[in-house]
């Protein structure tokens, strides 16, 4: 359908373009290196021939491609993030282009001795004898999600180049900082102006989702009393030995490498301190909304708990919900899903309908008002030096935009 050397060709000219996002930052985007991407996307929406192209002051792209029938259809739209995480380097990024994976090792740096094995990754395996994109080992791809980028662009020029395709008025959006959980923040809804999206920012070929995690953020701070040692009886009170004391209350077995599926966690991830005076920053995350708020609960009655043993107020906790699960904005529209799998079935794509272990800018700009599930981009191992993507699954992406499109347009006829 689509051209594979296209796709290869403009998602390697996507990656080369460092667009790291910083969580530090307070402006948005919150880097200006995000700026030279939205600046090129916004430049070849214009050049391929779509309409209503801009960018706003906080560099979101949108764009449109016209209904091509009569009948009225329900705009809809296709989302992806231009930004690449904070966790890993995204700086001077070298993708090596695997021809007819034949299922063994793949060297991604020789010097360094980092491999991208089979017997670590099996997924890999499911894409022998496919074109494969790697990292050279130093820095992480950027398929999350410009792979997303690269389908919904390369799925509007197969469009515009496609006239006898019937497809209703069809917006693209691409924003900065979703991987610092900003990128619906400042997203205009009402002049996106679609009824439904997609967000383009899933993993393997073949994943549907319509379900996320509701999330928090907690940070725990704990007091002492700093004494000097030589003279501390009975007058030093260690906060990190209260620390301890915390992170050893809250079940061990609910953390991240415990769980699977729709368990939730609390996930330590950051901590800092002396004998005065421990932070720790915690992430809550839990599929069902009941068991959510009650992990929330937890984590302050414990404190209160350990304030009581000493007597004082040693521990202060302050929690902020970050996003919710979207399944409860989907569900009332959940014909927008079955149009997607819909699509992948006429693809010969066979749909994995599973809940997202994270988030996405979908769910937020469902409680927004835009109903937004997410759909695989296809690439694997994000957010690190053993990224990779098939070139076959980003085609399958763009068959799947596609296939959409005209299922919406045929629906409403």
């Amino acid at each position: 359908m689509t051209n594979k050397q296209q796709i290869i060709d403009r998602f390697l000219s996507y990656v080369k373009i460092d667009t790291q996002s910083d969580e530090t930052s307070e402006s948005t985007p919150s880097t200006e290196k995000q700026w030279d991407l939205a600046n090129k996307l916004k430049a070849e929406l214009e050049t391929m021939g779509m309409q209503e192209v801009s960018i706003d002051e906080h560099a979101y792209v949108m764009a449109s491609l016209p209904s091509n029938v009569a009948h009225d259809v329900p705009v809809i739209g296709f989302v992806a993030h231009f930004d690449t995480t904070p966790d890993f380097s995204g700086t001077n990024v070298n993708p090596q282009i695997i021809e007819n994976y034949d299922g063994k090792d793949i060297i991604l740096n020789k010097e360094k001795n980092i491999v991208l094995s089979p017997e670590y990754f099996d997924d890999l395996l499911q894409y022998e004898g496919q074109t494969i994109i790697t990292t050279d080992g130093t820095t992480l791809l950027g398929a999350d999600d410009k792979a997303g980028i690269t389908e919904i662009m390369e799925a509007m020029k197969y469009l515009i180049e496609h006239p006898e395709i019937p497809h209703g008025k069809i917006r693209v959006c691409f924003t900065p900082d979703e991987e610092i959980g900003r990128g619906a923040h400042k997203f205009d809804v009402e002049k996106f102006g679609a009824e439904w999206a997609y967000t383009m920012d899933g993993s393997q070929v073949g994943e549907l989702e319509f379900e996320n995690f509701n999330a928090a953020g907690a940070v725990v701070k704990v007091s002492g009393k700093s004494v000097h040692p030589g003279y501390a009886k009975d007058k030093m009170i260690n906060s990190m030995y209260i620390a301890m004391d915390f992170i050893n209350s809250l079940p061990r077995l609910e953390t991240p490498e415990h769980t699977e599926d729709r368990q939730g966690f609390f996930h330590l991830n950051a901590i800092e301190g002396d004998v005065e005076e421990t932070t720790l920053h915690y992430i809550i995350r839990d599929h069902d909304r009941e068991h959510f708020e009650a992990r929330k609960e937890m984590i302050k009655d414990l404190a209160a708990e350990i304030c009581s043993q000493y007597e004082r107020d040693c521990v202060t906790v302050e929690v902020k919900d970050q996003y919710y699960n979207m399944r409860e904005k989907v569900e009332p529209v959940m014909h927008i899903v079955d149009f997607a799998e819909a699509a992948m079935k006429k693809a010969d794509v066979t749909p994995i309908i599973k809940p997202i272990r994270g988030g996405t800018d979908g769910a937020q700009l469902s409680f927004k008002g835009l109903p937004c599930p997410n759909i695989f981009a296809g690439g694997h191992n994000f957010h690190g030096k053993y990224e990779y993507v098939p070139v076959e699954s980003m085609q399958k992406a763009v068959e799947v935009i596609v296939q959409i499109a005209e299922l919406t347009a045929e629906k409403y006829k």
